[in-house]
């Protein structure tokens, strides 16, 4: 960003990842639920960092109106709440996989052409194993690759093994993030 940018207050969109990883979670779920048992419970959300200006607002009240607008026809909802870390979800809503993916793949472009791409920290899809354990799949939108969270019994407990058993079994289908380091837990997810 140039000093006359800053200066009028005029946001430079940060370079978005490869879109198509995002996408790939509308065909991975196919394997997830036919091999491994592991179920949509039809939801999903992307979470980012709000701010107080009247273009931000302005986009994200736009946004939902086009998911609820669109979401007449499909079936999908959409909601949002903010955590206590700060941090703002949106939330969809909707039985079928590869419409909650073009929902949230719709909100993420509308804040990377809206110049707040930098603001957006993750998405993410909500499953249930066979057991009707939770397991989400976390997409970096900035690394652009996926990981799986398997929270545990217990407070801010999750089940590392299970999430490296989930990564063997899905591990051709979505990009994984290859650092594990960067498998960060996301407590209290609202969905």
């Amino acid at each position: 960003m140039g000093f006359l940018d800053a200066l009028l207050g005029r946001r430079r969109a940060a370079a978005p990842a490869a879109r198509d990883r995002l996408f790939a979670m509308s065909t991975a779920y196919v394997t997830l639920e036919t091999a491994h048992a592991v179920r949509t419970r039809g939801v999903a959300a992307i979470v980012f960092q709000p701010l107080a200006t009247a273009d931000f607002a302005q986009i994200v009240r736009d946004m939902e109106e086009v998911v609820r607008s669109t979401g007449q026809e499909t079936g999908t909802s959409v909601e949002t709440t903010d955590d206590t870390f700060g941090y703002r979800w949106m939330i969809v809503r909707d039985p079928d996989v590869e419409d909650l993916v073009v929902a949230i793949n719709a909100v993420y472009e509308a804040l990377q052409l809206g110049g707040y791409g930098d603001r957006v920290l993750a998405a993410v899809f909500a499953f249930e194993d066979g057991r009707g354990r939770p397991v989400y799949f976390i997409y970096n939108v900035k690394r652009g690759t996926w990981y799986p969270f398997a929270p545990a019994p217990g407070d801010q407990q999750r089940s590392v093994e299970r999430e490296l058993q989930i990564k063997a079994q899905i591990d051709g289908e979505l990009p994984i993030e290859p650092e594990l380091e960067r498998w960060f837990p996301l407590w209290g997810v609202p969905i």
